[in-house]
């Protein structure tokens, strides 16, 4: 019988649901309690996903001897004060993309991790989808060659509505760090850190960031030409071109089960990654993993790695003029 880590879910959002539901299909971890500063809110999703106990403090969760992990799923804005909790009461974490505001907060994550001796991650459900596990195998074998090029990006049209965190400044709102920080993560893990960082964008009436294109120059020349926006439509995908040939991660990045091969003198291959539930589930495994190998800190996501990504972040915040209220 496979040992299995028990986890609490702080917030009850789309994201809280949409981890939840991918939980069905891990078998190395048990959800079993959620918090919720609104107690009927804790009711309901306790009731719906069957668990064992819910709080209406998100202290009371941190504080169950019960729970070993826990993922936090609040606003952006949030993610500091709440890791810092957990971590203080002796809790391991696993915190929803992005890590923090920006990479001061992130610095003090990884600090009091460290600290206490703690697993900590950010929840970059990416990187542990099957067709990305499959991409990095194939870029090992330098199927493509030497790979110079990443073009990424996605764009959507939610409707305006300024009580949603996405456009709420003293939430963290904004398209870079809902979405974009997919696209600097990726170029991340395939190049590094940039050596050099080119942004421009446009803000929109609340503050935020809602439309923004970004180059990446990284070590040994590779370039990642990035966009993400809110005022324009666009499938989310990426293609990688090497010396060799090319290879195309079908939409949706984020979870992508299909990658498509072009390698020179060769015919076109086309690779399905189907998987079970909604993929969630891989970064809590992963987790679980870790914690039962007494690690603190996954090789795939490492704690430095995030660092650096915010770092890349902040500075394009900087150049296109995009600062949050917390930060002055």
């Amino acid at each position: 019988m496979t040992e299995k880590v028990r986890l609490g879910i702080l917030g009850t959002g789309n994201m809280a649901h949409n981890f939840a539901s991918g939980l069905r299909h891990a078998d190395n971890v048990e959800l079993v309690a959620v918090a919720s500063r609104d107690r009927q809110s804790a009711q309901r999703f306790s009731d719906e996903f069957e668990l064992a106990s819910h709080y209406s403090s998100y202290q009371s969760l941190a504080d169950c001897a019960d729970i070993q992990l826990v993922y936090i799923a609040t606003p952006h804005s949030c993610h500091l004060e709440n890791s810092l909790m957990c971590l203080e009461a002796g809790k391991a974490v696993l915190c929803e993309k992005p890590f923090a505001i920006n990479a001061i907060e992130a610095g003090i994550m990884i600090a009091k991790a460290r600290e206490k001796q703690l697993f900590l991650m950010e929840a970059m459900w990416t990187r542990y989808i099957p067709a990305i596990v499959k991409l990095r195998e194939l870029l090992a074998e330098n199927i493509i060659g030497n790979v110079q090029l990443m073009i990424a990006g996605g764009a959507f049209m939610p409707a305006y509505d300024p009580d949603a965190y996405l456009f709420r400044p003293d939430l963290g709102g904004g398209v870079l760090l809902d979405a974009g920080v997919y696209l600097v993560s990726l170029a991340s893990m395939l190049f590094g850190a940039p050596v050099s960082i080119q942004a421009a964008g446009e803000l929109g009436k609340s503050g935020v960031d809602e439309h923004d294109a970004v180059l990446l120059h990284h070590g040994a020349g590779a370039l990642a030409s990035l966009f993400v926006s809110l005022r324009a439509s666009a499938s989310p995908e990426f293609t990688l071109f090497g010396a060799a040939g090319r290879i195309r991660v079908h939409a949706p990045l984020f979870a992508p089960s299909r990658l498509t091969i072009s390698v020179t003198g060769a015919e076109e291959q086309t690779v399905d990654l189907p998987f079970s539930g909604n993929g969630y589930q891989f970064q809590a495994m992963e987790a679980a993993r870790c914690i039962l190998a007494g690690q603190n800190e996954s090789n795939v996501m490492p704690l430095d790695e995030s660092l650096a990504i915010m770092q890349t972040m902040d500075e394009i915040r900087h150049q296109i003029g995009m600062k949050y209220p917390m930060e002055d």
